[in-house]
């Protein structure tokens, strides 16, 4: 048997049944697990996996479900080598599905955090995990201070040294950090972020409710959820719309939507390369 799975037996109370692969990220291997007493488990784990990584994530995933906003799924246990997590059963979006997952965030988000980053005497994690790109959660006076600091200009540093990123490009970055303050809008207080929001760590239950997996989770800018959420599609309008009713935007979101995509673009071309400079590029250009 995998080890990862030798392993769980020590931290569950009956036995394993039955293994089953399941899709589950490209760098791990992930597995739903049935055991003895019929109940069902979602295990994923690499031999691989950055010190810390699996941690982080269930310090995220318990400290989003503590707000009890929004479905996250419960962590039954976990190693430096695996995590194993309560399984949720697929199914489909029904009518009032979208509304209620733009509710859930908003209420998600409104449940605050003690400060912009995380660590401390709190559940919030110390650090956060982009697969195997590690994010500090260091805390900030600021809101502009974190994300120019915390998220920015260290990733812009992993694309330079990696060679992806054009100088002119990486010039924008730094001159854009340096005048964060300017663009970051009117003041906010720390909101509980998932910090990865695209639509496959969305997961709709076999009743049609919203589940959240996978998070980077911080405390930070509610914009930056929504942005990363409009990134890449899988979205409907409705979730938006029912967001903003619940809990309306700042005046001029709509012009900081690419400010806060600037981060998950650099972050796609330290991890995939060139091939996303243009849409970076892209998004700079409208901010600064």
């Amino acid at each position: 048997m995998d080890p990862a799975l030798e392993e769980l037996r020590a931290h569950i109370t009956c036995d394993i049944a039955r293994v089953e692969d399941v899709g589950g990220g490209c760098i791990n291997h992930a597995r739903r697990v049935e055991l003895s007493d019929g109940t069902w488990i979602f295990v994923k784990s690499s031999a691989n996996a950055p010190r810390g990584s699996f941690a982080a994530e269930a310090a995220g995933l318990r400290w989003l479900a503590s707000a009890r906003a929004v479905g996250i799924p419960a962590v039954v246990a976990h190693t430096p080598r695996w995590i194993a997590l309560d399984w949720i059963e697929a199914g489909t979006a029904r009518p009032g599905s979208d509304e209620e997952l733009g509710r859930g965030l908003a209420a998600l988000h409104a449940s605050g955090a003690p400060c912009f980053g995380g660590g401390g005497a709190d559940t919030v994690p110390a650090e956060a995990w982009l697969a195997e790109l590690p994010l500090d959660n260091a805390p900030c006076a600021t809101w502009a201070e974190f994300y120019a600091w915390r998220r920015l200009d260290p990733m812009l540093r992993l694309c330079i040294d990696g060679g992806h990123l054009p100088r002119d490009v990486a010039a924008r970055v730094e001159a854009l950090c340096a005048r964060m303050p300017e663009h970051v809008g009117p003041e906010e207080p720390p909101a509980r972020l998932h910090g990865d929001l695209w639509g496959g760590n969305l997961v709709w239950d076999a009743t049609g409710s919203p589940w959240l997996v996978d998070p980077a989770a911080y405390g930070g800018h509610r914009e930056v959820d929504l942005a990363m959420m409009r990134l890449f599609g899988g979205f409907g309008a409705a979730v938006f719309a029912a967001y903003d009713e619940a809990r309306p935007l700042s005046p001029g979101w709509e012009e900081r939507v690419h400010l806060y995509q600037v981060f998950p673009l650099l972050v796609h071309v330290a991890l995939f390369g060139p091939s996303y400079v243009a849409s970076l590029d892209a998004a700079l250009r409208r901010v600064v």
